[in-house]
């Protein structure tokens, strides 16, 4: 059964048998129990529930509760990319686009390419644990921009305030200190010292107090020497104290979702498998649990390291073979997750270490380009670990058990790269108007002057 999904109209249904014949086709429905009940009596009758395979796009999240109630219904059901359905019907009707001949593609898909076919056993965006970690992502890079929109508008007032407030802005003290409207010198100025020596003790608990104050006091004056009366410092407050309340409900909201997250963790991987590899830490484990889905669904751990996107791509006929940079085309929450951990996996380990040496130093590989190698091997490892449920075991590349600390003097001893190598192969060339040069790439060239 093929079913392209709407979001907001009806859906779209058809059947064919096992080669490939059409039963019936055009069958709309909604995403109700009795439309789907009816759909369901629709199939020819003694029709084995196992034998029946419900081919969809995962069009937004409408897929997730039809792909559950079939599941439900003991079917097997199949999600095939937007991509490659696309690609089908552009082969088999390249000036036509419509719900039905979408319908009637998807239930043909099983006959055309079998082993391109992987059931889904998952909730996908109904899984809590996914959902966790990509809100958790969301609200992480809503409070970096509205960190760095606070430190530009403090920027306004004066270099002082950065120094003073410790150039720490995710600190809740600075935050609850410019969330009250504090970042007016004059409000600074009539509240006094004392007030704010007070102010700074009671919500650090102790941590800040005397030194803090007199530099916001000293802040205050060289604002208002700077500005005079030019600047209307309450206005500019109140836009400080809107970002700074933000990133104090950001963090708060954070904090509750990293505790949420540790007991989905804690029940998904009781004996910390997953943190136990080099690198990988509470929220990366949270993320390769959550984005990764079931581990076992993959027939092989090439299937794995292809579904991250981190592999090369291959362009290859004839007697030409040319790897190109990493596909993409996995979650890309899950690839970064990776690229991080594999960076830091690299400093304990000693046979990622070794291959990140040879990658950068004999292989000449980029930075980043070594660190994606690295994370496949990282999340092969893991991988591994998770079938056999066993625990990441550091080792020599000679295979000998290492605990950390040898891990780290083996690392350091061996496998460091020269510094002048590091920055060759860390940097690269920017494709846009560099400072030295502020002539467009696009800019027309000079008129020359007429010979004489």
């Amino acid at each position: 059964m093929g079913i392209d999904i709407a979001v907001r109209a009806p859906h779209q249904a058809s059947l064919a048998d096992d080669r490939g014949e059409l039963i019936w086709s055009g069958h709309r429905f909604r995403t109700t129990a009795t439309d789907l009940d009816h759909l369901w009596e629709r199939l020819p009758a003694g029709s084995d529930p196992a034998q029946v395979t419900v081919v969809m796009e995962p069009t937004r999240n409408a897929w997730v509760p039809l792909a559950a109630w079939f599941r439900r219904k003991g079917a097997t059901v199949v999600l095939v990319s937007a991509e490659r359905s696309a690609d089908l019907r552009a082969y088999y009707a390249k000036h036509t686009k419509s719900d039905r001949l979408d319908s009637v593609l998807l239930a043909r898909l099983p006959m055309l390419h079998p082993e391109g076919l992987h059931p889904e056993r998952g909730l996908g965006p109904g899984d809590p644990l996914r959902r966790a970690t990509k809100l958790h992502s969301t609200l992480v890079k809503r409070r970096t921009t509205s960190l760095a929109r606070l430190d530009a508008l403090l920027e306004i007032l004066g270099p002082d305030w950065h120094t003073a407030l410790s150039g720490d802005l995710a600190n809740t003290t600075p935050l609850r200190f410019l969330a009250a409207g504090y970042a007016d010198p004059h409000t600074v100025k009539r509240v006094g010292r004392s007030r704010l020596v007070r102010f700074f003790h009671r919500h650090s608990r102790g941590a800040w107090g005397e030194p803090e104050a007199d530099a916001i006091m000293t802040a205050a004056k060289a604002t208002r020497q700077l500005w005079e009366d030019e600047l209307d410092f309450a206005d500019l407050a109140e836009d400080i104290a809107v970002e700074a309340r933000l990133a104090l409900t950001l963090t708060q909201e954070i904090k509750e979702l990293d505790e949420r997250i540790a007991i989905l963790v804690t029940e998904r991987d009781p004996a910390g498998i997953i943190t136990s590899a080099p690198g990988v830490g509470a929220v990366t484990s949270a993320v390769i649990l959550g984005r990764l889905g079931d581990i076992d669904r993959f027939t092989s751990l090439a299937g794995i390291r292809s579904f991250s996107g981190l592999v090369p791509s291959l362009d290859a006929s004839g007697v030409s073979d040319r790897h190109g940079g990493p596909t993409k085309r996995g979650d890309a929450l899950l690839r970064e997750a990776l690229f991080n951990s594999a960076n830091q996996a690299r400093r304990y380990d000693p046979t990622l270490a070794a291959k990140y040496h040879r990658l950068m130093v004999e292989t000449g590989k980029h930075h980043n380009s070594a660190l994606c190698h690295i994370a496949t091997t990282l999340l092969t490892r893991i991988a591994s670990c998770w079938k056999n449920q066993t625990p990441y075991e550091l080792r020599d590349v000679d295979g000998r058990p290492v605990d950390r600390t040898e891990a780290r003097a083996i690392i350091n001893d061996r496998y460091q790269v020269p510094q002048h190598l590091r920055r060759a192969r860390t940097t690269t060339t920017p494709n846009g108007t560099g400072r030295r040069s502020k002539e467009s790439p696009s800019a027309p060239s000079p008129a020359r002057q007429p010979q004489r």
